[in-house]
């Protein structure tokens, strides 16, 4: 098993930039692919971008061009670097993490995860 847990988020106006952290502990880190997810109040949980174990990202069509998915398997951490925030993007962001036996696997649909943060709230004002 592996524990997640995420911070760095806040509250920024359109235009602004904020990063989102997420240390991992546990389990083999680089066993994992990793993602972020989303849920705004009275909506479905979304898949915003993720990571496979090779380092291959893939990207919600919305926020693609504006955040980097980055991971540091010395220091266990993923990183969700978020510029030209828009007010569309406020919501409580996850980090999760799931196992499969391609090392390229990747998803952003949330039931292949099985493991989750508590999550980071990031508010985007216009």
């Amino acid at each position: 098993h592996v524990q997640l847990v995420e911070s760095g988020g806040g509250s920024v106006q359109a235009g602004g930039n904020l990063t989102l952290s997420c240390a991992a502990s546990g389990d083999t880190y680089t066993n994992y692919y990793l993602g972020w997810f989303r849920q705004a109040p009275g909506k479905e949980r979304e898949g915003v971008a993720c990571i496979n174990r090779d380092g291959y990202t893939l990207y919600k069509p919305s926020v693609k061009g504006r955040f980097t998915l980055s991971r540091d398997n010395a220091e266990n951490t993923l990183s969700l670097q978020m510029n030209s925030l828009k007010p569309e993007d406020t919501a409580m962001y996850y980090c999760a993490a799931g196992h499969h036996l391609a090392r390229t696997y990747c998803s952003t649909d949330p039931s292949q995860f099985n493991y989750w943060g508590q999550g980071t709230q990031a508010t985007v004002s216009s």
